[in-house]
């Protein structure tokens, strides 16, 4: 796989696949290798997508200093990487936590990158709260598996720290998945050897920033963004995905009908359509 240095010398690895305009993807996790991510190439066909391990995961190497595991620096891995393809400003995709990198970056960097991708994005970073967390478990209620994912994700945000939600985790996906198939079952079942523990608490590890000054900075961003967010997934809801559009100048909300936190699972012809129709337009609201 390939590699390259970031901004303390550290060695990441990046996959590449796919031929047409670029398109670099962020894992969320936070701290889970892209692995998890690589399906998405099938809702972003005809481009060339990369997918960044982030640093403690997958095949990048394991710092020594876990303060470089922050959202902040985070960002200067994206610009490490950016700076390594030389790209003329790619569309930059980003998934659930790593929503939170991509904002920061494109607020550093808002003439390096075409279009923000946002894909059941974390709205932490600008004090978004999802409102509706308990109604939208409950659209599941007719779902055999429910009562067991229940109880498994009422112990999930019960829990403290990163540490304590790992035995929750698998128990409680069927609520991340528009369809419980054998598919969504395996995806499920990788994270416990995708994780990377100390990335994944290092990543909020002083996680103060000012959300109000980040809204006015954001309100000014200069680049389209689109932010999908599946119909039943429960974190974010899709009001809070609207919520978060709302917040940029060129902001535009999708919801993928029947779909989890993984859209790309559960119908990658949609979540490509909704990609093509936004990089079309120019994002548009």
């Amino acid at each position: 796989m390939p590699t390259f240095p970031s901004f303390d010398g550290l060695e990441l690895t990046y996959h590449i696949s796919g031929e047409g305009p670029p398109i670099v993807c962020l894992a969320g996790g936070p701290g889970r290798a892209s692995a998890y991510l690589s399906g998405i190439t099938a809702g972003l066909p005809g481009s060339t997508v990369i997918r960044l391990d982030n640093r403690g995961t997958g095949q990048s190497a394991t710092p020594d200093d876990p303060a470089t595991y922050r959202a902040a620096a985070s960002v200067h891995d994206v610009e490490a990487l950016m700076r390594h393809l030389d790209y003329e400003r790619p569309v930059l995709l980003a998934h659930s936590s790593a929503a939170n990198t991509a904002m920061l970056y494109a607020l550093r960097h808002p003439h390096r990158v075409s279009h923000l991708i946002l894909v059941a994005p974390s709205s932490r970073l600008v004090g978004i709260d999802v409102k509706d967390f308990h109604e939208a478990l409950l659209l599941r209620t007719h779902e055999e598996w429910y009562p067991q994912a229940r109880q498994a994700i009422d112990g999930w945000v019960g829990s403290s720290t990163m540490a304590e939600t790992l035995p929750y985790r698998v128990p409680a996906a069927p609520f991340y998945y528009g369809r419980w198939d054998e598919a969504a079952r395996t995806h499920a079942e990788s994270e416990p050897e995708q994780i990377s523990l100390a990335a994944a608490e290092g990543f909020y590890e002083g996680f103060d920033f000012d959300a109000e000054s980040l809204r006015t900075a954001l309100r000014q961003l200069p680049v389209p963004v689109l932010v999908i967010t599946g119909e039943l997934d429960p974190f974010p809801t899709p009001s809070t995905g609207e919520r978060l559009a709302a917040v940029f100048p060129h902001g535009k909300s999708f919801v993928q009908p029947s779909g989890g936190h993984f859209p790309w699972l559960d119908d990658p012809s949609v979540l490509a359509e909704a990609i093509h129709d936004h990089l079309k337009s120019g994002g548009a609201a």
